[in-house]
């Protein structure tokens, strides 16, 4: 018969097995998933908002997803790169490095230290001066620094110009598709040495409105994000931000100069069995860069219908495990949450009522689109 390779029949060595392909191929790609799963999300760095933590990943409170591709993408000033700051500085205090590249130059150390960053340790501001370049550094950050879990926000992609567009004229007719290219060959490039180093790349993205002639797809999607199908299909989470537009959404100082605004924030992609969900809160930037976490647990409990909860008289009641009633006042719920037992009954009842009832029984609760 020649040379024909004859297969030893019985039980596979697993360990032997694992060690020929690593060795062939020169990296740790083989691995037993009942010891170490390297698609395993282990680390989450919190958003900022309690609610949006809690509906991202099903089962458990998460946040942004470590070793990971995310995007977060918005409209003009729905608070964007705000949201990414105070990830970043969520990011130091689990000692990831935070790398920021800034393709808008509209980041200064005075609004990084506003949101919370040291901008003294475990930080490097880089300028995105173009797509091939930004990539080129992000793959080279990890290659010279093996041991480091590096947080890199990229602010924004649609910003970045490419090599050519560079050296091209204003016709865009001549760097059409580019970036899209680029990302299809890049993602797949940065994917498993992202995950084998737990670092995680957060991608900033501007939303536009969807021209489309098909009037039923401008009522469905009516916002797209620019860079092509490879962001799609390679981001492990995609949260999209928009800005309300009533007024009273708009966060005022006691002059009535606006400080902040209301945002919804929807899942419009996520591997963890949270598509689709959507939560809302205040973003700051006056004096303070943060998300106005604490207001939004009220109205998260108001969106998931508990039974816990109900209003009369004009006044609020929260029931604790025991049956019992706590009332207060809407206006005053800043104050009463000065109370750590109170505090803890409303972890409890967001904790029921958006992680575990979608967990079990698919229930879904969010604002309003």
């Amino acid at each position: 018969m020649g040379n024909v390779l004859q297969m030893k029949t019985g039980k596979i060595d697993l360990k032997a097995m694992k060690k020929r392909i690593n060795k062939s191929v020169g990296l740790d790609v083989a691995h037993d998933l009942n010891e170490d799963n390297p698609t395993e999300v282990k680390e989450w760095i919190p958003t900022g908002s309690r609610w949006l933590d809690s509906i991202i990943c099903r089962g458990k409170r998460a946040g942004i997803p470590v070793g990971k591709i995310i995007e977060i993408a918005g409209l003009a000033s729905a608070g964007k790169s705000y949201m990414a700051c105070q990830i970043a500085a969520n990011a130091q205090h689990m000692d990831h490095f935070v790398v920021y590249f800034d393709a808008e130059s509209a980041i200064d150390p005075m609004f990084l230290e506003q949101a919370g960053i040291n901008v003294n340790e475990n930080f490097m501001y880089v300028q995105a001066v173009s797509v091939e370049k930004t990539l080129e550094t992000i793959e080279l950050l990890m290659s010279d620094y093996p041991d480091n879990q590096f947080l890199f926000i990229w602010d924004s992609i649609a910003a970045t110009s490419s090599e050519k567009e560079l050296e091209g004229d204003f016709n865009p007719q001549s760097s059409m598709a580019v970036k899209p290219r680029i990302f299809a060959r890049a993602f797949p490039k940065l994917t498993v040495p992202l995950a084998n180093q737990k670092c995680t790349l957060l991608l900033i993205n501007q939303l536009k409105t969807n021209i489309t002639s098909n009037v039923a797809e401008a009522m469905t999607t009516p916002y797209i994000a620019p860079g092509g199908k490879a962001i799609e299909y390679f981001s492990s989470l995609r949260i999209w931000l928009t800005k309300r537009k009533a007024k009273a959404a708009y966060v005022t100082d006691e002059t009535g100069v606006r400080k902040g605004s209301e945002v919804k924030v929807k899942l419009e992609k996520s591997r963890f069995g949270s598509e689709g969900r959507t939560c809302g809160f205040k973003i700051l930037w006056g004096d303070e860069v943060r998300i106005q976490d604490e207001e939004s647990w009220l109205e998260a409990i108001k969106a998931s219908g508990s039974d816990r909860y109900r209003v009369g008289g004009g006044w609020c009641y929260l029931k604790d495990s025991k049956g019992s009633e706590v009332k207060f006042r809407s206006s005053n719920w800043i104050k009463k949450l000065e109370d750590p037992t109170f505090k803890q009954m409303v972890f409890d009842i967001m904790d029921e009522e958006i992680i575990k009832k979608f967990d079990t029984e698919g229930v879904n609760f969010g604002v309003d689109e």
